[in-house]
């Protein structure tokens, strides 16, 4: 069997770990051996208010069992503060090798009433708050050649949830975003991966029965996070992850028909729309070269 997982000497911050998915991520990691920043604004589920108590009390849970933390209680979409939760990390501890961005809200509206402000403040703390905290911390894991992240997404985003246009338009945005910076990290080292949770949290503790709920705890997430932020990790990946199950999500392109170039019209779309869908022959989207590569390949007829 191979090695345990270990990440002693390693710094890790987790978002958002106050409570629910957070907070057992944060337990999970520094039971191997991780030192970690517990950061939480101490919110409201619909992002209103804020409190350092919660992320003081998981700080407390984790030095319980001689593990090591501090908290620190920055909004992940104020600037200011994003850079004082690194500064603090690396004043205390000298480098930074895992960041799980796992801050959200919620705010589920079906559009016709959903306000602008629900739309704007969804997409501030799951995207800008997943940008500005990998943002902060990109060039120093850049410079140590090594660096873990986790961004979390959600069913609602790849496959559609009603009254979460927001929070699902969000989701999908942290998931270009790693489709991207896998790309750009890979030269140093530095692996990014999303993590699709379904857990029985504040967030959605009103959406499901209570027997189902028991079956959720966060606590069965956490071991693919934990995986996917060890320096064994793939990345890019979207791990699917609940009540002990987890999968792989990937986005497909079918094969595709060639139409010629000239006088195309949308009638000939419209009537080769079953060969353009067919699944024989679709491949999974792994990277931006070999997609581009494919596509440089049927212009040349290959």
């Amino acid at each position: 069997m191979a090695d345990d997982i270990r990440f002693d000497g390693q710094v890790a911050i987790v978002t958002g770990a106050g409570g629910g998915l957070g907070r057992q991520h944060a337990l999970g990691l520094a039971r191997r051996g991780a030192k970690v920043v517990v950061n939480d604004l101490g919110g409201s589920v619909d992002g209103s208010g804020g409190s350092s108590d919660a992320a003081k009390a998981v700080v407390a849970e984790i030095e319980a069992f001689g593990g090591q933390a501090i908290a620190h209680g920055a909004s992940v979409t104020d600037d200011a503060g994003v850079a004082d939760l690194v500064k603090t990390t690396i004043d205390t501890w000298g480098r930074i090798d895992i960041l799980v961005a796992n801050a959200g809200i919620l705010r589920d509206k079906t559009l016709s009433k959903m306000e602008l402000a629900d739309f704007e403040a969804v997409m501030q703390v799951h995207v800008f708050g997943t940008f500005k905290p990998i943002k902060a911390v990109w060039d120093i894991m850049k410079a140590q050649n090594y660096g873990r992240i986790v961004v979390t997404t959600s069913s609602s985003g790849m496959y559609g949830n009603f009254g979460q246009s927001n929070y699902g338009a969000a989701k999908m945005a942290v998931l270009g975003l790693m489709n991207t910076l896998k790309l750009e990290g890979a030269k140093n080292n530095v692996k990014i991966n999303a993590i699709s949770p379904v857990a029985a949290t504040r967030m959605t503790e009103g959406l499901m029965p209570p027997e189902i709920l028991a079956k959720l705890n966060p606590e069965y997430v956490t071991p693919g996070v934990v995986y996917l932020v060890s320096e064994d990790a793939p990345t890019g990946a979207i791990l699917t992850a609940g009540a002990g199950v987890f999968a792989l999500a990937r986005i497909f392109e079918t094969e595709g028909v060639y139409l010629g170039e000239g006088g195309l019209s949308a009638e000939e779309v419209r009537d080769s729309w079953e060969a353009i869908t067919a699944e024989p022959g679709q491949q999974a989207y792994f990277n931006g070269g070999e997609q581009g590569q494919k596509f440089f390949r049927k212009l040349a007829g290959g």
